[in-house]
C-alpha cells in the first residue's frame, strides 16, 4: 500500500493543520504557525513575538489576535485533501505547546543540581564556628538549613577529610565550592554514611545532634560539626558504681539502677540502626546525657573512637600489630569479631560450616552493645582479652574471642544470682562469635525491660520497633567508613601532587589547547593555572577578541596587538589610531576583519589575511560632538557594525563601505556596552538602564532598570546568553534578568566591575578589586541563584575578560594580558 505523505504540522504543538482547531496563520517572516499557538505565545516586547521556526522578531498584535494574520490557503488545501475527518482537541495542542515554551533548565557545569541541592543546607557558613586554643569549636550565630543550633554553643569538630591545594595554582575555590569539591571526591560509602549521620541526627532524639559540615579555611580540613558533651559517662552517672569499684551491687535497687540506664543505652543503638547505620564498635564513651538527662549516642565520640580503632589496628606490623590489637580490645574499645576481622583483612571461619565468613550487620552492634552493658555492670571485674596466635603465627581472632566469652560467663555466674538468669543468658548470647546466633537488639531491650517490670516498673509497656537483623547488605558500617577515611588520607590526590614541569610547561597543560569551552567550564573543578603573561602594550588593556587563530588586544596605547593562539607569541601590531582604542570586535564573514574604535570616534577595519597589513583596510569617523565624543562599545550582526558612543547614541554602520545606516536614541548618558542575542540588540549605559532594540527595523523594544528603586548606578558591562541577561555596575553589583524579568541582584566585587564574560552558565567578572570571580548561574523559572565558585587574583585592575578557545583571557590595568587554563 502506498504511504500517504506526511501532513504539514505546526512547529510549536506539532499538530497537523486543519480548518478548525489548528488553522495555519502566516507571519511576516514567511513561516506558518497554528492559530491556537499564536494565542499562547508570550509577548516579550510590545506588539512583537518571536517566530518559533526562525526565532526572528516579527510584528504581531495580541489585541487584534491571530485573525489579523492571513491564512495559509495552500497548506489548508493540502490538509483538507489528505486529512481524515478526525479532529484534535485544543487541550492537547495546548499541553504540547506548553512543553515547547518551557525554555528554562539551568544545568550545572561544576556539579549536578541534584548533588548541590542534597548538600547545600548542610554546609555551615565559614564564620559560624570559632575554634579556641584547645581545638574545640563554638557557634557564634543563629541557624542554618534544617538544623537550629542557637548562639555560643560548644561543639566538637570531627575531621572528615583534608585536602591541600597545589601551591602554584592561581585559582582559589570559594568556600561552598571547596566543600562541594571535597564531598564529590569522597568514597561513595563515606559520602552515604555522612548523609545518614546528618539526616539521622535530626530525626532521632537518641542521637546527638550533628549540625553540618564546616571548614576553617579553603584548602584545609573538612569537619563534621557535632554537639559536644563534657565529662565521661560513668563519672556523670556515679551512682552506678559500687564502693570498691568492681561493679554494681546487684541487690534489687542496683539491678533496677542498671536496667534503667541500660534500657536508654539500648534505645540509642536502636535509633542508630533505624537510620541504616551500624557502628561495629562501641564503648561507654560513645554515650552521653542530653540536656534533659536522657541517654543518647554521641556521634562525635563514635567517629573519634572509630578513627582510634583504625589507627591502632592498622598502625603496626608483626609483634607490634599484636600489641595494637590487644590495646584496642582492652581499652574500652569494643570491636565485634567480624568488624575486627575486616579491619585486619582476615577471614573469620564459621566453626559449624568451616567455610563461611561472618557478615557485618546490625548484629555487630549487638555484640558491642553487650560489652558496653557488661562494663557498666561489672566495671573493673570485666575480664581482659588474651590474644591467641594461629599456626601461621598470626592473630586468631575467633579463638581469642571465644576464650574471652568463657571468662565473661564465669564472672557473671559469680556476680548475678539465679533471679537474673535471663539477663545473664541474653548478654552471653550477644557475645556469640556467630552473628546469626545473637539475639536482636529489640530482644536485648525486651530482656532489660522485663527486669524493670519484674522488680519495680510494672506500668512500662513494650514499644514495637522493627530493626531487620537480616538486612546485612544495606546498612552503612561506620567502622568501614572510618577505615576508608584512614586509607584515603594516605592516598595522593590529583590536587595534592606537586606539578611536574616538562619543558617549562606543567604536564597537566600539555594538549590543553584543544579543550572546548564546555569542557573548560567543567574542568574548573580541578583548579586553574596561569599559562602565559603577555607583555608588550604600553597602556591599560581595553578590549579582547579571538578569531582566525589569533588573539586581538586593544589598549590605551592607541594600538591593536595580534597574538598567536598556538604559542601566544606576538605576531603583529596594528597602528594608526590617534586616540585611545576603546573597543574591539572580530568579524568572520566574507572578509575576516578585526574592527577597532577609539576615543576620538575613529573606526578602523583591519584585514586578517595570510600577511597582516599595516594599513587599515577601511576607516571612517563618526560625527563629532564637542560635548560628547568617542566610541565606547562595539558589536556586530550580519553586515552591520553597531557602536555605542559618548554622545548617548547607538549607530549602525555598513561594514562594507562605512555608511551610517541608522542612529538609535534614548539613552541619557554614555552607551558603555553592547551585546546581540536572538535578533535583539542590548545596550547598557552610564544612565543605569538597558535598552532593547529590534535588529529587524531598529525600533525600541523595552527598557530594563528604569523603574528599579534606589540610586541609579552606571552599567559598565552586559552579557547575554539565550534568555539570561547579566548587567555589571560601578558599585560591584550584578543584576540578572531572565526573559526580561529581574531575578536576582548580588554584590560580587568591592569596587566597580569593568569586564564580564559568560560561557554557558559560568559567569566571569573582574574589576577594581583586581580579582576575577567565577560564578555559576543555576535555578529555574521561579528562582535563579548566583553561586560563587572561585576567584583568581590578577594583581591588577581587571579591564577586559574573554572566555574562548578553552582559555580565560584577562586584560589588566598594568598593561599585560594573562592567559589561564584549567588544570
Amino acid at each position: 500500500m502506498e504511504e500517504l505523505p506526511e501532513l504539514p504540522e505546526c512547529p510549536v504543538c506539532l499538530q497537523n493543520y486543519d480548518g478548525e482547531n489548528a488553522i495555519p496563520r502566516v507571519l511576516s517572516c514567511g513561516h506558518t504557525v497554528c492559530e491556537a499557538c499564536l494565542v499562547e505565545l508570550q509577548e516579550r516586547f510590545p506588539n512583537t513575538i518571536r517566530c518559533p521556526a526562525c526565532t526572528q522578531l516579527v510584528k504581531y498584535s495580541h489585541n487584534q489576535g491571530p485573525s489579523s494574520l492571513p491564512k495559509n490557503i495552500d497548506l489548508l488545501r493540502i490538509c483538507l485533501e489528505q486529512h481524515s475527518s478526525s479532529k484534535h482537541q485544543k487541550s492537547n495542542q495546548k499541553s504540547n505547546h506548553e512543553r515547547y515554551l518551557i525554555n528554562y533548565g539551568y544545568s550545572s557545569r561544576f556539579w549536578s543540581d541534584e548533588f548541590y541541592a542534597a548538600w547545600k543546607d548542610w554546609i555551615l557558613p565559614n564564620d559560624v564556628v570559632s575554634v579556641d586554643e584547645n581545638g574545640f569549636g563554638r557557634f557564634s550565630s543563629g541557624s542554618k538549613g534544617r538544623v537550629c543550633f542557637g548562639v555560643n554553643r560548644t561543639v566538637s569538630l570531627v575531621p572528615v577529610v583534608s585536602l591541600v591545594l597545589v601551591s602554584d595554582l592561581k585559582f582559589k575555590f570559594s568556600y561552598v565550592a571547596w566543600v562541594i569539591k571535597c564531598l564529590e571526591g569522597m568514597n561513595e560509602v563515606v559520602r552515604e554514611g555522612l548523609g545518614l549521620i546528618l539526616e539521622g541526627s535530626v530525626r532521632q532524639g537518641r542521637l546527638c545532634r550533628v549540625y553540618g559540615l564546616w571548614s576553617e579555611v579553603v584548602g584545609g580540613s573538612l569537619y563534621l560539626v557535632c554537639e559536644r558533651h563534657s565529662g565521661r559517662f560513668l563519672d556523670e552517672y556515679g551512682g552506678l558504681r559500687s564502693v570498691n569499684g568492681d561493679g554494681l551491687g546487684l541487690d534489687k535497687g542496683g539491678v533496677c539502677h542498671f536496667a534503667t540506664i541500660a534500657k536508654s543505652i539500648v534505645e540509642g543503638v536502636i535509633a542508630l540502626n533505624l537510620e541504616g547505620l551500624v557502628a561495629g564498635f562501641l564503648g561507654l564513651e560513645c554515650f552521653s546525657f542530653d540536656e534533659l538527662g536522657g541517654v543518647c549516642i554521641d556521634l562525635n565520640e563514635v567517629l573519634v573512637m572509630g578513627r582510634k580503632i583504625v589507627d591502632r589496628v592498622s598502625g603496626g606490623a608483626g609483634d607490634d600489630h599484636e600489641a595494637m590489637c590487644r590495646d584496642c580490645l582492652n581499652n574500652e574499645l569494643f570491636v565485634s569479631p567480624e568488624v575486627l576481622s575486616m579491619l585486619l583483612h582476615e577471614e573469620i571461619v564459621n566453626p559449624e560450616s568451616g567455610d563461611l565468613r561472618y557478615p557485618i550487620g546490625y548484629g555487630s552492634d549487638v555484640w558491642s552493645l553487650a560489652c558496653v552493658l557488661l562494663q557498666l555492670l561489672l566495671r573493673n571485674a570485666l575480664p581482659r582479652i588474651t590474644l591467641q596466635m594461629s599456626a601461621e603465627n598470626g592473630i586468631d581472632v575467633s579463638a581469642s574471642y571465644i576464650s574471652w566469652v568463657e571468662k565473661v560467663y564465669s564472672v557473671l555466674e559469680e556476680k548475678i544470682g539465679s533471679e537474673n538468669l535471663s539477663l545473664k543468658q541474653t548478654l552471653c548470647k550477644c557475645l556469640d562469635i556467630n552473628p546469626g546466633n545473637r539475639p536482636d537488639v529489640m530482644d536485648v531491650r525486651k530482656c532489660i525491660q522485663d527486669v524493670l517490670v519484674k522488680h519495680q516498673f510494672g506500668f512500662l509497656g513494650d514499644t514495637e520497633v522493627a530493626v531487620n537483623r537480616n538486612n546485612t547488605g544495606h546498612p552503612v558500617i561506620l567502622a568501614k567508613l572510618c577505615q576508608l577515611l584512614h586509607e584515603s588520607s594516605k592516598e595522593p590526590r590529583d590536587h595534592e601532587l606537586l606539578v611536574k614541569v616538562n619543558g617549562g610547561q606543567p604536564e597537566f597543560l600539555q594538549g590543553a589547547e584543544n579543550i572546548s569551552d564546555e569542557d573548560f567550564a567543567a574542568s574548573l573543578s580541578q583548579g586553574m593555572t596561569e599559562l602565559k603573561d603577555l607583555q608588550g602594550h604600553l597602556g591599560s588593556i581595553t578590549g579582547l577578541a579571538v578569531g582566525g587563530g589569533y588573539l586581538f588586544s586593544s589598549s590605551f596605547d592607541k594600538t591593536v596587538r595580534v597574538w598567536s593562539l598556538q604559542d601566544f607569541s606576538h605576531v603583529h601590531t596594528f597602528r594608526g589610531h590617534e586616540n585611545k582604542v576603546m573597543a574591539l570586535v572580530y568579524v568572520d564573514g566574507e572578509e575576516s576583519l578585526c574592527i577597532s574604535g577609539d576615543g576620538g570616534g575613529g573606526i578602523f577595519l583591519w584585514d586578517i589575511a595570510a600577511s597582516l597589513r599595516q594599513e587599515p583596510l577601511r576607516k571612517w569617523y563618526e560625527p563629532k560632538d564637542w560635548r560628547f565624543s568617542g566610541i565606547h562599545s562595539m558589536t556586530t550582526f550580519g553586515s552591520l557594525l553597531y557602536t555605542g558612543s559618548g554622545d548617548r547614541t547607538i549607530k549602525a554602520w555598513s561594514i562594507k563601505d562605512g555608511t551610517l545606516m541608522c542612529t538609535m536614541n534614548g539613552h541619557k548618558s554614555v552607551v558603555s556596552t553592547l551585546s546581540v542575542c536572538d535578533d535583539v540588540l542590548y545596550s547598557g549605559s552610564w544612565d543605569g538602564t538597558i535598552r532593547l532594540w529590534s535588529l529587524n527595523d531598529h525600533s525600541p523594544l523595552a527598557i530594563l532598570g528604569e523603574d528599579l528603586p534606589g540610586e541609579k548606578k552606571s552599567i559598565l558591562a552586559i552579557t547575554v546568553s539565550r534568555n539570561l541577561l547579566v548587567a555589571a555596575y560601578e558599585n560591584g553589583c550584578i543584576k540578572v534578568w531572565s526573559n526580561d524579568v529581574l531575578m536576582t541582584s548580588k554584590t560580587l566585587h568591592s569596587g566597580a566591575i569593568f569586564a564580564m564574560s559568560m560561557q554557558g552558565k559560568c559567569l566571569y567578572t573582574g574589576g577594581w578589586d583586581t580579582n576575577v570571580n567565577i560564578q555559576e548561574l543555576s535555578g529555574d523559572e521561579l528562582e535563579l541563584n548566583v553561586n560563587a565558585f572561585g576567584s583568581i587574583p590578577s594583581g591588577s585592575v581587571v579591564t577586559a575578560i574573554l572566555c574562548s578557545q578553552g582559555k580565560l583571557f584577562v586584560g589588566c590595568g598594568h598593561k599585560s594580558i594573562k592567559v589561564y587554563g584549567a588544570k
